[in-house]
């Protein structure tokens, strides 16, 4: 009976010490018990390591639990407060694949990158990769992943596009939701990121976004919204930049105000690494943990709390957002992590995804899919031999193998000419060998040097067209951290790559056969001087580790392609709202910087003064294309398919608008081909009384597969907000009474159908709080 009791007794006190009892920890009564030096500690990360350069001078308490990870919270053994340990990344978890004196690897799944997911417009497919994403944190023993990424893509030479969704804020949060949702659903946390306005990386650290009040809301905050209170991510992620002249970690309005009382977020936010310059700044605003964290950052507070700056009240609701999370977490809960993942069935996931994602622009005659008499294909360009999955920095992921473009033909029962693979091959090692790196610090985050495509002469292309049924050229592009994209050679392509276009398609066609370019690319490029001489074009995107077999799938057509632009290509980059006012100006000034308590000074990173002013207001995108008429190369919403759609019988529940409507359409398989149609939900609203944009994205979907024949009725409910804009001199969200149209197309410029209904009455749809802090009157210019 003894023996039994102890044994309880054993038991139970195990669990006590493991917390298996998880959520049985009193928030309140451990705040109470845990001294000043221990509060600022879990409010300051645990320090920061990268192979090469030691920050900490050792290896942190991230290091040491999941080698590789980005950084951790504190641990306070005696009141029984885990760590957490917080990974990249927005294309899959990033951590070291291998480890010193282990011979286990801890390979991670490359998943398409962002840009793609969202030319997808599947929030269920999305979900599923959320899932899958995960699990990885999951399995291999991390809390919390610093993804997704959400920043809009204001201007195509963000060298960070890759890593967010889109133009409009509406596809923005709609994705973002459902990948939290699935990476959450495996009982780890999110960081969506960078809260807000970070849409650049030259001068990041410093920039300062001067923007309108109801830019911020309608298009740059818009995205966050939805994802905050359609999914609840454990934390935010504040931003680098200032907003207006403050800097976003350190803006109470911001995180406060704008986050918690008008969006009602229940999480904690956490600065981007190294961001800002002032602590006990950061706690006051709500900004509940500082990453990577230093010792000087925990004395500051420590000292302002001392000496009455810093009320402690303040740094308690700190702490206590940080432990209603930290409750949620593996470690807390003592999850026994495998380190084995379902990496296999992952990438079939990633291969679905990267599949539904691409963009078909183009297909002449049919040429896609192909011929069952193509047999031999000659393959152009750089990257059909080495194909870029994702993009670099934060977003890279350690993938145990990607499937380059021949690699994934070769695997659907095609044959590559070796003669041309041959040349291509010795190219790039030769070029490889001739690159000269610059040995920079944060080079594991940096992009090598390009390699300059390889010459196409005609006489290579003529020789090329005589001995194989198809070519396909393949243009790559790659970016990352820290800098910001070109014009010259690399939004637009460069000589040999028009060039290699030109000869190779005149000496295919000379021969009676065609020509396919596919785009292995991570943001927007020009289109539009070249996109008549090849007979397809297929905008592949970063398709993550599956690439070659993705593209081989719609190649084949054992996919149809589904996917449409989350993102308008322009005819010139100078038709860019923002191209005349990005990446901002240099402000030139004989005073020194302010210093940083984040330590950042100690890693070299050069500073200035900076501000880029958004001139162009609300009108991004095809917001602005479609208001002022601008001809475009490929609009927002555009993608072809395999077979064709026809859309009828589309319905509105009311022609008067009161609490919400519905909206109803039928899509019918028209053609030879099963296929999948994303249906887009265009308002135009009245303006009498504040400007708009001609149309606005308020709702999608997309069919099931639809066989030959088949058809899908898809609903859509339009509530009051969907109808709205933000009035800055009321603080709210107006619907204004009058006439709305509802435009029913398969992109922004191929509407199928038009219905209306009336609004009576101006419409307060919310109010929100006054944000002193991001009202700004600044010259708005339409271009």
């Amino acid at each position: 009976m003894k023996t039994k009791y102890f044994m309880c007794v054993f038991i139970i006190s195990f669990m006590f010490a493991t917390n298996v009892f998880a959520g049985s920890m009193n928030i309140t009564e451990t705040i109470s018990k845990m001294t000043l030096e221990e509060k600022a500690s879990l409010v300051v990360g645990t320090g920061m390591y990268i192979a090469g350069m030691d920050v900490t001078n050792e290896k942190t308490l991230a290091e040491k639990l999941v080698s590789g990870a980005a950084g951790a919270s504190s641990q306070i053994e005696r009141l029984g407060i885990t760590p957490m340990v917080l990974a990249d990344g927005p294309a899959g978890l990033r951590i070291n694949p291998t480890r010193p004196n282990d011979e286990n690897t801890y390979y991670c799944t490359a998943f398409p990158i962002a840009t793609l997911l969202a030319s997808t417009w599947d929030t269920e497919l999305v979900y599923k990769v959320g899932q899958a994403m995960g699990n990885e944190v999951l399995e291999y023993g991390a809390d919390v992943l610093l993804a997704p990424a959400l920043n809009l893509h204001r201007n195509p030479l963000c060298g960070r596009n890759f890593e967010y969704y889109s133009e409009d804020p509406l596809v923005t949060g709609k994705i973002t939701a459902a990948m939290v949702k699935g990476v959450q659903s495996q009982n780890v946390g999110t960081s969506i990121k960078h809260f807000a306005a970070n849409n650049q990386e030259t001068d990041r650290f410093t920039v300062d976004t001067i923007v309108s009040e109801r830019a911020l809301r309608e298009i740059y905050l818009e995205g966050f919204r939805i994802a905050v209170e359609e999914a609840q991510p454990w934390t935010v992620m504040s931003s680098y930049n200032k907003i207006n002249g403050t800097y976003s970690c350190e803006n109470y309005d911001l995180l406060t105000k704008v986050l918690r009382e008008d969006w009602g977020f229940k999480g904690f936010v956490m600065t981007d690494w190294l961001a800002g310059t002032d602590a006990v700044k950061q706690m006051k605003a709500g900004n509940d943990l500082i990453m990577p964290g230093n010792p000087n950052q925990k004395e500051k507070i420590i000292k302002a709390v001392n000496d009455g700056t810093l009320d402690e009240e303040v740094l308690n609701l700190n702490v206590k957002r940080i432990l209603n999370i930290i409750l949620k977490s593996p470690h807390y809960k003592g999850y026994k992590y495998s380190n084995k993942p379902d990496l296999k069935s992952h990438a079939q996931i990633a291969r679905q995804a990267a599949a539904d994602g691409m963009v078909l622009l183009k297909n002449n005659n049919s040429v896609l899919p192909l011929a069952m008499d193509i047999k031999k294909i000659a393959a152009f360009g750089n990257m059909s031999y080495e194909i870029v999955t994702g993009g670099t920095g934060s977003g890279n992921v350690n993938e145990a193998y990607s499937i380059s473009l021949v690699e994934g033909l070769e695997k659907s029962g095609l044959s590559i000419d070796e003669t041309l693979q041959q040349l291509y091959t010795n190219y790039i090692k030769d070029a490889k060998s001739r690159q000269q790196t610059d040995g920079i610090a944060l080079s594991a985050f940096m992009l090598p040097p390009p390699i300059e495509e390889m010459k196409v002469f005609s006489d290579i292309a003529h020789e090329m067209a005589q001995e194989n049924d198809i070519a396909l050229i393949t243009i790559g592009r790659n970016s990352g951290e820290f800098s910001d994209r070109n014009i010259e050679n690399d939004f637009n392509l460069s000589d040999i790559e028009k060039s290699t276009i030109e000869n190779v398609t005149n000496a295919f066609k000379a021969n009676g056969k065609n020509t396919v370019v596919i785009l292995n690319i991570g943001g927007v490029i020009e289109t539009a001087s070249w996109k008549d001489i090849p007979d397809a074009i297929l905008l592949a995107w970063q398709p993550g580790q599956e690439a070659g077999h993705a593209i081989a799938d719609v190649l084949s057509g054992k996919v149809n392609p589904s996917g449409k632009l989350a993102d308008t290509f322009p005819i010139a980059y100078s038709d860019i709202s923002s191209s005349k006012n990005f990446p901002g100006t240099v402000i030139e000034s004989s005073e020194p910087m302010p210093a940083s308590d984040s330590g950042r000074g100690g890693l070299g990173i050069a500073e200035r003064r900076a501000e880029v002013i958004y001139e162009e207001d609300i009108y991004v995108g095809y917001r602005y294309f479609n208001t002022f008429q601008k001809d475009v190369s490929y609009e927002f919403g555009f993608g072809l398919s395999y077979t064709t759609f026809e859309y009828s019988n589309i319905k509105i529940s009311s022609e008067k608008f009161d609490k919400q409507l519905e909206i109803s359409v039928d899509v019918k398989n028209t053609g030879n081909t099963a296929g999948r149609e994303v249906v887009q939900i265009y308002l135009t609203a009245p303006a009498e009384n504040l400007n708009k944009p001609k149309e606005e994205l308020v709702a999608f979907g997309k069919t099931k597969l639809l066989e030959p024949g088949n058809k899908d009725t898809l609903s859509f409910v339009l509530k009051p907000r969907d109808l709205a804009s933000f009035d800055t001199s009321s603080s709210s969200w107006i619907s204004e009474a009058g006439k709305y149209i509802v435009k029913v197309g398969n992109s922004s410029r191929d509407i199928k159908g038009v219905v209306s209904f009336d609004l009576d009455k101006e419409l307060i749809v919310k109010n929100v709080s006054k944000a002193m802090t991001l009202q700004k009157d600044i010259n708005i210019t339409h271009p």
